[in-house]
């Protein structure tokens, strides 16, 4: 049984685990959802990196021998590939110094050796996590005629000012920061009205709605915001109709 406090950094992060031993993966599962994360488990990294491409993670887990191709495989396809900077935690049963220096060299965060203890586990996914919330975010994100400013908190399209309110301006940074992303309306929500805040799906519809026709997130302009049934929101590049 877990008996330290779940620190509130951890509140709602999503971490994409890589196991195919469904024991383990089991019991890894219930401690990262008891700790307050939301654990999304995959067996093979195939289907873990076609997740990626439609999905945010916060933390990956990863084996390192899987049935289809190893983990450090999917770690240079994150780095190389996708160009991702998503913070990655090997757990493996795999401990010889090679390994972890081979691991870490292609870009792992952290690397922990099975079996693994549930707290220590915990601890060091806190470290990442404050780690990331360290990280300095963009001053101005640019993305085709869009320009937010986060300082200033002012929005342009097409040279021109475009009047949104704080929630908008957040939801708004938040797309424009994971283009090609499915976005889960929870990640939304916590995002911009807080972790633990109750908002109704009706809200989070009419400030996307009104954040597409205010920055122009339509096809004709080269975008497509669009609703991802059950799930979020997806905003999209495309060739302008």
């Amino acid at each position: 049984m877990l008996t330290q406090p779940t620190p509130k950094t951890l509140h709602r992060l999503s971490v994409a685990l890589l196991e195919d031993d469904p024991a383990h993966a089991e019991l890894l599962g219930h401690w990262l959802e008891t700790a307050g994360y939301l654990c999304s488990r995959h067996e093979r990294g195939g289907t873990l990196a076609r997740a990626l491409v439609q999905e945010r993670f916060d933390v990956l887990v990863l084996d390192w021998t899987l049935p289809d191709m190893s983990g450090v495989d999917l770690l240079k396809h994150v780095r190389d590939t996708l160009r991702s900077s998503v913070p990655i935690l090997f757990v493996s049963a795999r401990g010889r110094e090679a390994d972890i220096v081979t691991a870490l060299r292609q870009g792992a965060d952290d690397y922990m050796v099975k079996p693994v203890r549930p707290l220590e586990l915990l601890a060091r996914l806190e470290a990442i996590s404050r780690r990331q919330a360290g990280a300095h975010p963009p001053q101005v994100i640019e993305r085709r005629t869009l320009r937010l400013d986060c300082q200033t908190r002012l929005a342009r399209r097409e040279g021109e000012p475009v009047h949104l309110t704080g929630k908008d301006f957040d939801l708004s940074a938040l797309f424009l920061l994971n283009v090609g992303r499915l976005l889960c309306r929870g990640e939304l929500r916590d995002a911009v009205w807080g972790p633990g805040v109750a908002v109704a799906s009706r809200t989070l519809d009419t400030h996307v709605s009104r954040i597409r026709d205010k920055l122009g997130l339509t096809p004709s302009n080269g975008w497509r915001l669009s609703a991802v049934y059950g799930r979020g929101y997806r905003l999209q590049e495309v060739a302008p109709t």
